[in-house]
């Protein structure tokens, strides 16, 4: 048996190759590209067969990711260890501040001696392109959350009046209205009927005449500084956020095509639709990676953390909130939805709010029975069935 361990980084990986007796029988850097790849299994290959390696490395987002997939598709035993957990041995093994690139990849291949899990196992093909889709959406719904915040503040800067005329500054009317006239000054020099026709199309005519009259005369009295500069700025902030709602829309529509074609069983449950159901599912990835439910609370970072001390133990301790940040917030969603449009749910999350706990308290427990719940479909394939009362 060899144990090869494997450094990540941005250009280069370090690798150490230990036998079964726990000698070093090699030490070498490999570019990262398709020369050093194929270096890694020719060297691989010359100390003993590929199928008795297991190949350790640790999960350093994008930079591990084209490693991992050549090594995962040459159908060989890799294991994906969480940076955290190889952190905290790392230190418990001494108490010298020493790291170098050669000392982690011979610790990677060091603690393959006493690791027993199962290897990793690559998800479906659409899975993993959901994962890509649906991180960037993440990053295009944060990008669209500064904006709005930017809105805000120069409408409060611009016509600090308007936003007690209507029902949403981030409506459609209210964009179009501020994409002509950005300014309180401008609105109040503007010719009514124009104003009219231009909330009453952009409204599906719920805005007429009275709205216009109205914004048109709060205008004229607004404290509001006319600035053409902070009126462009506004403008432009609005152009590139309905830009950047565009693309999250074709997003949409692309991750809804890939849950389509996964005809996951997680879509059964209530309240969860394509873009929660396609965030959990990509986050999740192959759920036969999880030995059971407890591995995947953990993971999604919703397992309560334990502190027992002598005789002391606390019981209002938090959650750990390590692992996915995406998964988390995914099943926190879909918990209060869940709860909604299932009775079983529901009366759980009643029965917790009974208890005195508070409203995200509960919504957490329901997300901790929603796992167990997606753990056991994903494993076997199942659509979700309704308890009976």
């Amino acid at each position: 048996m060899l144990f090869v361990g494997i450094d990540i980084a941005k250009d280069k990986h370090d690798c150490c190759i230990l036998s079964s007796t726990g000698e070093e029988l090699a030490y070498f850097t490999f570019s990262n590209d398709r020369v050093g790849f194929e270096r890694l299994i020719s060297t691989i290959s010359s100390f003993g067969s590929l199928e008795d390696a297991k190949i350790g490395l640790e999960s350093t987002g994008h930079y591990s990711t084209n490693i991992a997939n050549f090594l995962l598709q040459k159908r060989l035993c890799v294991k994906i260890f969480n940076p955290l957990s190889i952190q905290l041995m790392r230190k418990a093994q001494s108490l010298r501040k020493t790291k170098t690139d050669k000392s982690d990849s011979k610790f990677l291949a060091g603690i393959l001696f006493l690791d027993d899990s199962k290897p990793y196992q690559l998800p479906v093909y659409q899975i993993s392109e959901l994962k890509t889709l649906t991180r960037n959406r993440h990053r295009l719904v944060a990008m669209r959350s500064k904006l709005k915040l930017s809105v805000s503040r120069l409408i409060t800067i611009l016509f600090p009046e308007l936003p007690s005329a209507v029902y949403s500054v981030n409506q459609k009317s209210t964009y179009a209205l501020l994409l002509k006239f950005p300014t309180a000054k401008s609105i109040a020099n503007s010719r009514l009927t124009s104003l009219t026709k231009l909330l009453s199309d952009n409204s599906h005519g719920r805005y007429g005449k009275a709205k216009a009259l109205k914004i048109r005369t709060m205008a004229a009295s607004s404290i509001g500084l006319d600035s053409r500069a902070a009126g462009f700025e506004l403008q432009q902030t609005i152009r590139i956020l309905q830009n950047i709602q565009s693309e999250i829309d074709v997003l949409d529509k692309e991750i809804k095509a890939l849950m389509k074609e996964l005809n996951s069983p997680i879509l059964t449950i209530p309240g969860i639709g394509y873009i929660l159901g396609a965030i959990i599912v990509a986050e999740i990835g192959n759920a036969n990676n999880f030995a059971n439910h407890g591995k995947l609370l953990a993971f999604a970072g919703l397992e309560p953390s334990t502190y027992q001390s002598g005789k002391f133990t606390a019981n209002n301790t938090p959650m750990v909130k390590h692992g996915s940040a995406y998964l988390r917030w995914a099943l926190l969603q879909a918990a209060r939805l869940v709860a909604y449009r299932d009775e079983t749910f529901g009366r759980y999350y009643a029965k917790k709010k009974a208890e005195g706990k508070h409203h995200f308290v509960a919504l957490s427990h329901v997300a901790k029975k929603l796992v167990r719940v997606v753990y056991m479909l994903l494993r076997s394939n199942q659509a979700f069935m309704p308890q009976q009362a």
